[in-house]
This record gives C-alpha cells, sequence and structure tokens, in this order.
C-alpha cells in the first residue's frame, strides 16, 4: 500500500523525480507516484519545495 500521494498543487518541478531513488514518480501536468516502485521511504516528501507530497 502507497504511504504518499502528490497533490494537486503539484508544479511538476521535478525535483522530487530528481531525489526518488527508485524512479517511482511519474511525470505529467502534474506528478504522480507509481505505487509499484514507491518503497515508501520520504524521500520525495523531503525534497518537495512546497509540500505538494503528503502522507495519506
Amino acid at each position: 500500500m502507497i504511504a504518499y500521494v502528490i497533490t494537486d498543487e503539484c508544479l511538476a518541478c521535478g525535483t522530487c523525480m530528481e531525489s526518488c531513488p527508485v524512479n517511482a514518480i511519474v511525470e505529467g501536468s502534474i506528478y504522480s507516484i507509481d505505487t509499484e516502485r514507491c518503497e515508501n521511504c520520504g524521500t520525495c516528501i523531503d525534497a518537495c519545495p512546497i509540500g505538494a507530497i503528503i502522507e495519506e
């Protein structure tokens, strides 16, 4: 089960994608998290400059 969600506030800046150690961030108009790859490490939450990634 995935613990993190990228919200609609996402600016698609790419910071989370660059920080993800398992390449689980999927690029789009707003980014999303690939549930098959995500290891729930929380790196993306720490990397997001505007707090658009939340723990669900």
